[in-house]
């Protein structure tokens, strides 16, 4: 329902200005599957709104865990396309991001559970691309692209089940160095890369 409501608001923004040209796009790729609506501001410049998400399995481990894990992304685009050379465009902004990886895993008989998040909500992004959402009819388009969204951050929590209590203490004191190591693991992503591919219906 979220979405519904941005693409009409988008493409009412769109509309108003009779001379624009404005479209809607649909995609799929690693921000997840999702919209964009998109309108021109000015000569080879365009605005574009986008938001996706997606849910899938994905399991890691560091030297000493081996977790199960579920990666949830949820990302708003805000961006500008930029197309010198026709269908070929730059493309520049920000994704405001709610991306997160949910974690269990088992730990000197006892588990941990939580999350890594990203380090920045609003991150930026730089990519190249192939033609635009706003352009007239039907269309074929892609992006190709970095978005810096900072290093990870993990939150861990301790279930020590039947432990003993010196048990339990001990595991609690290994989360602190366990939350270290899984951000290690996945510091990598700090550079999230962005591919899309995606069909626009331009008016």
């Amino acid at each position: 329902m979220r979405l519904l409501h941005m693409i009409c608001l988008a493409a009412a923004l769109a509309a108003a200005g009779s001379a624009q040209a404005a479209g809607i796009g649909v995609r799929a790729g690693t921000l997840g599957v999702g919209a964009d609506v998109a309108w021109s501001v000015a000569p080879a410049l365009s605005a574009r709104i986008g938001y996706s998400a997606l849910d899938w399995d994905r399991d890691v481990s560091t030297d000493r865990v081996r977790y199960d894990g579920k990666l949830k992304l949820s990302n708003l685009s805000t961006l500008l396309d930029f197309s010198p050379l026709g269908p070929f465009r730059l493309t520049g902004g920000f994704i405001f991001n709610r991306n997160r990886y949910d974690v269990r895993g088992d730990l000197s008989g006892g588990s941990l559970s939580g999350n890594v998040k990203t380090g920045r909500s609003a991150a930026p992004y730089l990519g190249i691309g192939y033609g635009n959402v706003s352009g007239l009819g039907v269309n074929f388009y892609a992006d190709l692209g970095i978005m810096f969204q900072g290093s990870p951050r993990a939150s861990l929590s301790a279930n020590c089940g039947g432990l003993s209590a010196s048990a339990c203490t001990s595991l609690r004191n290994e989360v602190a160095a366990e939350q270290a190591r899984l951000e290690d693991k996945l510091k990598r992503f700090k550079y999230y890369p962005v591919a899309n591919i995606g069909i626009t219906i331009g008016f």
